[in-house]
C-alpha cells in the first residue's frame, strides 16, 4: 500500500507518517522546496517537492497512491499577509481535491480542525460533529480559511469523492519543529514568557493519538462525515500546572480579564507594524480564547476506535521532545 502524506514535515503529518511507516505503508511525502525536513529525518520515505498553489506541481506525486492524508495547511494565528491564508488553506486545498480526483484515489483523509466547529455554549456541554458554525463565527482568519476548506471538501463528497474529515483538537508531543500554535502555550512556559493567563480551555489528545485516528478513518470512516479527534477537555490554567510539575518551574497564579488580553493583543500588533515583526500577543489567538473550546470525541471513539493516551504523558514528550532539541536551557 502507497500513501501520500501533504504537509509531512509538519507536527501532525510528522506523527503521521511515522504511524503509516509502522504499519508496513509506503510512503510519500509531498513538501515544499524551501520546507525543513528536521521532522522526518532518518526516516525512509520518497520526497516529492510541490506547492499546493501550484497545480503543475501536484501531479506526479499522486501516481499510484492508495491513499491520500491531506494534513497540510498554514496554522498560525498571524501573518504579515493574511492572503497566505486562503492561498494556502482554501485554494491549496482545491487544487490537492482536483488531483486526487485525476489521480482516482479511492480514499482520502482532509485534516480540518475543531475550530470549525460552534463552541460550546457552556462549560458543562462539550461540542461535537452535531454543532455546525457559521463562517461568521470564526473569529480569525485561520478558522475562516479553515471552515471554507472544509465546506470546499464537503462540496467534493457529495459530488462523489471518496474523501473522510478529521477535525482535530489541540495535539500534543513530540516533532512539533516550528512549534504549532499549540505547542507555542507549552514552550513559552518553559521559557518563562508567560507571567499570566486568561480563563480558557482546550481540549488536548496525544499526537500519537491524532496520528493513529487519521489511519483509523481512512479504514473505517464514512464519506463525508466529520470526526473529532480529541481526548481531555482541559482549563488554560490546568494544562500550565501540568506542565509545571515536569519542568520545576512555578504555574502562573495571575488571571486576566478577557478585555485586558484583547487590548493588549491589539497593542501588539499595531507595534509590530512599525517595527515590522511578529506580534508578542495575537489578536486572534485572544480571540479564540474566548470561550472554552471543549469538545466530545464519542463518535471517533465510538466509530474509529479512536485511543484515548492519558494527556499527562504526550505533556511529558512534548517538554522532553523541546529540551532534547535545543528549544530550551537543560532545567
Amino acid at each position: 500500500m502507497q500513501a501520500l502524506v501533504t504537509g509531512g514535515s509538519g507536527f501532525i503529518g510528522a506523527n503521521l507518517v511515522r504511524a503509516l511507516l509502522k504499519k508496513g505503508v509506503g510512503v510519500r511525502v509531498l513538501v515544499r522546496k524551501t520546507s525543513s525536513r528536521k521532522a522526518l529525518t532518518g526516516l525512509d520515505i520518497e520526497f516529492y517537492e510541490g506547492d499546493l498553489r501550484d497545480c503543475a506541481s501536484l501531479g506526479r506525486a499522486f501516481q499510484g497512491c492508495d491513499l491520500l492524508f491531506h494534513t497540510a495547511a498554514h496554522y498560525d494565528f498571524w501573518a504579515p499577509d493574511r492572503r497566505i491564508f486562503y492561498d494556502v488553506n482554501v485554494g491549496g486545498t482545491e487544487n490537492i481535491l482536483k488531483a486526487a480526483r485525476r489521480a482516482g484515489i479511492p480514499k482520502i483523509v482532509y485534516t480540518s480542525t475543531v475550530g470549525t466547529l460552534r463552541c460550546p455554549e457552556n462549560q458543562g456541554k462539550p461540542s461535537d460533529e452535531t454543532c455546525c458554525a457559521t463562517e461568521a463565527e470564526m473569529e480569525n482568519d485561520y478558522k475562516r480559511s479553515k471552515f471554507l476548506a472544509e465546506q470546499l471538501v464537503l462540496r467534493y463528497a457529495r459530488e462523489g469523492l471518496p474523501v473522510v474529515i478529521v477535525n482535530p483538537s489541540a495535539p500534543i508531543g513530540a516533532f512539533d519543529v516550528r512549534p504549532t500554535p499549540t505547542g507555542k502555550i507549552i514552550l513559552d512556559f518553559l521559557q518563562g514568557k508567560i507571567p499570566a493567563y486568561v480563563d480558557t480551555g482546550l481540549n488536548i489528545i496525544d499526537v500519537e493519538d491524532v496520528a493513529e485516528g487519521h489511519w483509523l478513518a481512512a479504514q473505517k470512516g464514512k464519506t463525508g462525515e466529520r470526526y473529532i479527534l480529541g481526548n481531555k477537555n482541559i482549563s488554560l490554567r490546568a494544562i500550565y500546572e501540568a506542565v509545571a510539575k515536569l519542568n520545576c518551574r512555578a504555574a502562573p497564579r495571575l488571571c486576566i480579564p478577557y478585555g485586558l488580553a484583547w487590548v493588549m493583543a491589539l497593542g501588539s500588533e499595531v507595534a509590530s507594524r512599525f517595527q515590522k515583526k511578529r506580534p508578542k500577543i495575537s489578536l486572534g489567538a485572544v480571540k479564540m480564547a474566548r470561550r472554552h473550546m471543549y469538545f466530545d470525541a464519542s463518535k471517533a471513539v465510538r466509530e474509529l476506535d479512536l485511543p484515548q493516551s492519558p494527556v499527562e504523558k504526550a505533556f511529558a514528550k512534548a517538554v522532553g521532545w523541546f529540551q532534547s532539541n535545543g528549544y530550551l536551557q537543560p532545567t
